[in-house]
Formats: C-alpha cells, sequence, structure tokens
C-alpha cells in the first residue's frame, strides 16, 4: 500500500490559520485607527499633510534644522482693518525662524502697529507662531509630460521660477490690548506668499495676510478683520 504523509496537511492547516489571524488582528487594527481618527482632528490633519506632502519630500528623510540659514525676517506691512480704526496703516514686524523639517519650517513673529491722531492713541503688539509649507505647489507635480506646478511657477513668476519659493502658512497667537486695555486676546489667520533667495544668505520675502483678532479700542472690545501685503528680507 502507498504511505501518505500527514505532515504536508499539518503545515498547510497552520499556514492557514496564520493567515486568517493577521487578517483579523490587521482588520482590528484598522478599525481601532479610524475610530481615533473619528475623534482626533490631529490624526487627520497629520495624514492628510502626509498625502499631501509631494514624494520627494515624503520619500526622503527629511533633517531637523535649528536655527537655519536666513533665521531672521523683517517685514513692513501695509494693512486694511474693520476695527480700530477702519484705515489704511502701516505696521512694522520682526520674526525667526527656529524649526526647518524638509519644506515644513516653524516662525516666531511679532508685529507692532501704532496710529496716532489727535482724537486717538492706538498702539497694538502682536505675537504669534508661524508654522509655513515653502513649495506647497510641488504637490502638483504631474502629468509627467507637462507637470502642472512647472506649469504654475512659469506663469507666476516667469525667468525666476526656479528660484521662487512659494509658500502657505497659518497664523495664530495674541494680541495686547485685546480683550480689554490690560489684558490680550486671541489671533489667527493665514497667509500665502513667496521667497526669492538673492544671495546666501539673504533673501526678499512678499506675502498677503489675513488675520482675525480681538482688540480694545477706546475701551470698546470688539473682534478685528485685517488684510495685510507684507514686504521684506530675511538674514
Amino acid at each position: 500500500m502507498p504511505k501518505f504523509s500527514v505532515l504536508p496537511g499539518i503545515l498547510l492547516a497552520i499556514r492557514f490559520g496564520i493567515q486568517c489571524i493577521d487578517t483579523y488582528i490587521g482588520t482590528k487594527i484598522v478599525e481601532g485607527v479610524f475610530r481615533r481618527m473619528r475623534s482626533s482632528p490631529l490624526l487627520i490633519g497629520i495624514l492628510l499633510l502626509t498625502v499631501a506632502l509631494p514624494p520627494a519630500a515624503a520619500g526622503q528623510e527629511a533633517v531637523l534644522d535649528i536655527l537655519p540659514i536666513r533665521p531672521f525676517n523683517f517685514d513692513i506691512s501695509f494693512n486694511q482693518r474693520t476695527f480700530a480704526p477702519k484705515t489704511r496703516v502701516i505696521a512694522a514686524q520682526v520674526g525667526i525662524t527656529a524649526l526647518r523639517y524638509g519644506p515644513l519650517e516653524m516662525r516666531t513673529v511679532y508685529q507692532y502697529y501704532s496710529h496716532h491722531t489727535p482724537t486717538f492713541v492706538t498702539d497694538q503688539h502682536s505675537l504669534f507662531l508661524n508654522p509655513r509649507w515653502n513649495n506647497f505647489i510641488d504637490v502638483l507635480d504631474f502629468p509627467k509630460g507637462t507637470p502642472l506646478n512647472r506649469v504654475i511657477r512659469h506663469v507666476l513668476f516667469g525667468p525666476l521660477e526656479d528660484r521662487a519659493v512659494p509658500y502657505v502658512g497659518a497664523l495664530i497667537g495674541g494680541t495686547l490690548p485685546g480683550r480689554d486695555a490690560d489684558s490680550p486676546g486671541y489671533l489667527y489667520g493665514g497667509q500665502v506668499g513667496v521667497r526669492f533667495p538673492v544671495a546666501r544668505g539673504f533673501s526678499v520675502d512678499m506675502g498677503l495676510q489675513y488675520t482675525r483678532f480681538e482688540i480694545d479700542f477706546k475701551s470698546v472690545s470688539d473682534l478685528s478683520e485685517q488684510w495685510l501685503f507684507t514686504i521684506g528680507m530675511r538674514l
């Protein structure tokens, strides 16, 4: 009689069982991740940012750079606001880039605004964090023949398309005076702009900002909206 070995059958059964366990565990892990994402906007934001990063940035290992080249910036801003007062004014701001990680960077900015007239005096101090995503349009690196990011760069920046560093950013911080003359108020907003490196250690920066913030003006506290056009340099 022919002899049959039960060993192959046992090994096959063990392999099938392991595959079933892996599938079950993987399903539970995915379900747990999605349950956490539904309750955590931060996880959703991290996932979207990871997906949105250009392939070159996502595929290469980024290096954390503390106080990178050109960490200081000095800007003059021309702004229009809806309250305190409703006029076009000029403000000055200074900032420092504390951290850079690949195309991402974190800046801290101080802004001073002063408006003196015969009837009122307004001095406002703002301090906010300014995370930026540099070269964000490079996420449009498709189709292969004529990438959209190259077309946009050529249309917007012409012969400077290879030197321009377009960016988007967020603003979050506080102002003084805010809810009253002696207490701070909150500030938040966003920005879009471009930086042109001129030489090693020097670049020109232009941007458009939108902010909302609390401010006390003539003993009245209210929420003001402000558009700013900034131009300055980074050293």
